[in-house]
């Protein structure tokens, strides 16, 4: 019962999070929320800009809360987005969130309620990580 008492205070700190988005272009507003270990809730929201590169994910920037606070340990993560399916984090953000934990548990939401659970590792088969660098080091 745990497990489903944190899905679900995570899903509400991604739906406010996903208020506070800034997406003028697309109008897709996404929020995050993570769970670190110490019991914190980082949240995210995208945020676009006029130069498409320059904008920032929610995923990115509720890890990038979390990891300037000095939090690395992730526990869980919640995204919200609006549309007939849950949305996912994108490969940037994939990739962004294996550098910390491949078996963090993903909770992909709607605000129609409908929710997938998975992990990192299932979203991102064969990632490339800080083990692949080291052992290049030793070389």
């Amino acid at each position: 019962m745990e497990n489903q008492k944190i899905r679900e205070q995570l899903i509400a700190a991604a739906t406010a999070a996903r208020e506070r988005a800034y997406a003028p272009y697309s109008h897709y507003k996404v929020g995050a929320a993570l769970l670190g270990r110490s019991g914190t809730v980082y949240t995210g929201c995208n945020i676009e800009n006029a130069a498409y590169s320059a904008g920032i994910c929610a995923e990115r920037v509720a890890a990038s809360k979390a990891v300037s606070e000095g939090e690395k340990d992730f526990a869980a993560l919640a995204v919200v987005v609006e549309g007939a399916e849950p949305g996912s984090p994108c490969g940037v953000c994939r990739q962004f969130l294996a550098e910390f934990d491949l078996d963090l548990p993903l909770y992909l939401a709607n605000l129609s309620g409908a929710v997938v659970e998975t992990t990192l590792r299932e979203y991102l088969p064969q990632a490339f990580g800080p083990a692949h660098l080291k052992s290049r080091r030793n070389e």
